[in-house]
């Protein structure tokens, strides 16, 4: 996760050669793979990651999650391993590969490592884990979850204030109910904004790095009417920014700070900041306070919000911007509980109309 710089009126911040999967090593480190116990004492904290699909340069999701090894390699004087998986099945060997390798902390990057990591976390008992974007019941495991269906309502707030056409679209990647967060935290957010928005606009690619389909099912939706379209399909989404720039329209980016792919139409990005909460539980491993369970990164602790509209304040204006911050400062004070799952959308908005 990029580090949001919070405007003032924001409540909320609006691994590995020779392993399977072919990543890059870096800086190698030791420690006694067979029995897991992490690097003796005087060496230097190896932290390993194992990427989800869309790798390393995703300009999303996987990047997110290594500005956070990259800032503990600047800050801290860590060593780190990062490793790409080209399939599902790559997780497990690249996990255990990680960990043989003397690691003190792996993480594992996306909810699909979920499997994968049951089955080697027990392994290395003396090893610390985490896993972003779902939870995971083990003794060394911490699990790294982030409220996007808060950060997702505001982009959808804004989203229906600035629209002139009316109509608004969303491109997800794979039907899953991580992404069903996004998609319903966007649609009840405009819904809130402008009742007669037309948020119907909704797609998924099933892919998380074919960008030529982003860009393809974004068209589709820009040519129906749509004048913003919000993505969360990590690489895949890419080519919503490229179709929006290609369109004159807008897109919304997603998990890192996108605004600068297409300044100018990137209206804004949803920043989950994966990367202080990495950064945050290296950290942790360091001061030898790491503790397993569950970590929530919400609205509230800036764990997601909106970018400073740097590219486009000209766009939205002042009234706006003030609206979108007197609206997350809701949230943040409980009066708004966003709804997380789409079938719950409709009954929010029904009290909305109170």
């Amino acid at each position: 996760m990029v580090k949001l710089r919070n405007l003032g009126w924001v409540a909320a911040g609006l691994l590995l050669a020779g392993c399977s999967g072919g990543g890059d090593e870096k800086k190698a480190g030791t420690g006694d793979a067979a029995t897991g116990n992490a690097a003796p004492a005087g060496k230097k904290l190896l932290a390993g990651i194992v990427f989800d699909s869309g790798g390393k340069g995703d300009k999303s999701f996987n990047d997110s999650a290594f500005a956070g090894i990259q800032r503990a390699v600047k800050e801290l004087g860590a060593d780190e391993k990062d490793v790409d998986s080209k399939t599902e099945k790559d997780y497990e060997p690249n996990l255990t590969a990680l960990a043989e390798k003397g690691c003190d902390v792996i993480f594992a990057v996306g909810f699909a490592q979920k499997n994968a990591l049951a089955t080697v976390a027990p392994k290395f008992p003396n090893i610390k884990f985490a896993i972003i974007d779902d939870v995971l019941d083990q003794p060394n495991v911490r699990s790294l979850v982030f409220s996007e269906e808060q950060g997702s309502f505001l982009a959808g707030y804004l989203a229906a204030l600035v629209s002139k056409s009316g109509k608004i679209g969303f491109v997800g990647g794979k039907t899953t109910p991580l992404i069903k967060k996004f998609e319903a935290g966007y649609v009840a957010g405009a819904l809130s904004a402008n009742p007669k928005i037309d948020a119907t606009g909704v797609k998924y690619t099933e892919s998380w790095d074919d960008t030529p389909l982003g860009k393809a099912t974004a068209t589709v939706l820009f040519n129906s009417g749509c004048d913003i379209v919000f993505h969360a399909a990590g690489r895949c989404g890419l080519g919503v920014i490229t179709a929006a720039k290609e369109a004159g329209k807008l897109a919304i980016g997603v998990d890192s700070d996108q605004d600068d792919q297409a300044p100018g139409f990137v209206l804004t990005s949803m920043v989950k900041h994966v990367d202080e909460a990495v950064f945050a539980t290296i950290k942790d491993v360091q001061d030898k306070k790491f503790t397993a369970g569950t970590k929530v990164f919400d609205l509230k602790s800036k764990g997601v919000g909106l970018t400073e509209f740097k590219n486009t304040k000209d766009k939205i204006g002042d009234a706006n911007i003030k609206k979108v911050a007197d609206i997350s400062q809701q949230i943040v004070d409980g009066k708004i509980i966003v709804p997380s799952k789409t079938e719950d959308v409709a009954a929010f908005v029904a009290k909305l109309k109170k």
